[in-house]
């Protein structure tokens, strides 16, 4: 099951991938994460992990599987039955507008289930994380009142 979710930011990709790679500050611009802690330093490689807490979640820990630098990253999480894919690419639209895309693939019988019964809460989790990392982007190049 795939629940995706994208927002458009008014700001250079560089600038949005600094943000969105920092993955440990995430907590400073979205409620839809009380914690991320590197378990194997902060930068962003494959098979690093990240233990990762989230309102209303267990504490999951996730790992780089697939990662292209200043473009996009795919961590993921498995259980018994199940295995979820969390996408985040960042595609430039020009030089001050960036698309941002969000994806949570579920897949396996436990996963897909999963998938179908916390929908709502993964729509409002990757729309507050879009706002946010939109908020966050923005305000931090916005020139000084």
């Amino acid at each position: 099951m795939i629940t995706d979710s994208s927002v458009e930011v008014a700001v250079p990709a560089a600038t949005v991938w600094a943000v969105y790679a920092d993955v440990e500050r995430w907590p400073e611009w979205t409620a839809s994460i009380t914690r991320i802690e590197a378990l194997d330093g902060p930068e962003l490689a494959v098979g690093k992990r990240y233990a990762i807490k989230q309102p209303r979640l267990p504490r999951l820990v996730w790992e780089i599987s697939e990662l292209e630098p200043g473009v996009a990253w795919t961590w993921q999480q498995g259980s018994p039955g199940g295995l979820t894919l969390a996408v985040h690419e960042v595609v430039p639209l020009g030089p001050e507008r960036t698309l941002v895309r969000q994806r949570i693939d579920q897949r396996g019988p436990v996963g897909t289930l999963v998938g179908v019964l916390m929908r709502g809460l993964t729509r409002r989790y990757l729309a507050m994380e879009a706002a946010g990392l939109k908020a966050r982007c923005e305000h931090q190049v916005a020139p000084p009142a």
